[in-house]
């Protein structure tokens, strides 16, 4: 399931540059490598008892609950803990979706066909949009809450694996494009942003964004695709 309940460990960087020939990275889970062992386990402990906390604030309030301050006392800890561990607000929400990233990455790398490897590229791709527009959708709120200004997110590792894996695909369909910036302009269709808008404010429902992705992908790799309603 991509929906799962939320993360309490944190993402650590992936390689600038990962070997196009094979699948993305799986986002490495675990504390710091440089703090003692000790330090690890209590950092871990507290950072896990600190998004629970956050957690519950979401299940109960709604992202805009989700502030520094609630945080610190839903924990029952100084605010400053807050604020050492997750930077700022920003980076509180974003540590909430980083097990459903962490998930579906899982399922692009060993889960079943078409989503998972065993599938021709053309269909792996259609099916990776349907399922990033369906788990945006199911968390839209948090989504939005927690983006941050374009160049850190774009920049955040969940974000350069998923459109590695992107790029993957596309270098097997259409290997004479620039394909690290076609990914990047996939990438476009599925900011949260926009399926908000789409969704919310043009009352597009789910359906016509995955038939519209699926459109996007044949004129982009020249394979066969049903065009999504107008």
């Amino acid at each position: 399931m991509l929906y799962a309940v939320f993360m309490s460990q944190r993402p650590t960087e992936i390689p600038a540059s990962p070997d196009p020939a094979s699948e993305p990275f799986l986002l490495t889970i675990g504390p710091a490598a440089d703090d003692e062992p000790c330090l690890r386990a209590d950092a871990a402990r507290n950072r896990a008892r600190l998004l629970e906390a956050a957690a519950r604030l979401v299940a109960e309030h709604g992202p805009a609950g989700v502030t520094m301050e609630a945080v610190a006392a839903a924990a029952q800890v100084g605010k400053g803990t807050v604020f050492r561990r997750f930077g700022d607000r920003t980076g509180l929400l974003t540590a909430l979706l980083d097990h459903t990233t962490k998930q579906l990455q899982a399922d692009l790398m060993s889960g079943p066909p078409p989503l998972g490897p065993g599938a021709p590229a053309d269909e792996r791709l259609r099916a990776f949009g349907k399922a990033v527009l369906r788990w945006s959708v199911a968390q839209l709120e948090l989504h939005l809450a927690a983006q941050p200004e374009p160049a850190r997110r774009l920049a955040h590792p969940s974000h350069r694996v998923l459109a590695t894996h992107v790029t993957i695909l596309l270098r097997e369909l259409v290997p004479d494009a620039d394909c690290v910036l076609q990914a990047q302009a996939l990438m476009g269709y599925l900011d949260p942003a926009l399926i908000h808008y789409l969704t919310k404010r043009c009352d597009m429902p789910l359906e016509r964004l995955e038939a519209g992705w699926n459109d996007l992908v044949a004129r982009i790799t020249g394979t066969t695709g049903a065009p999504g309603p107008r």
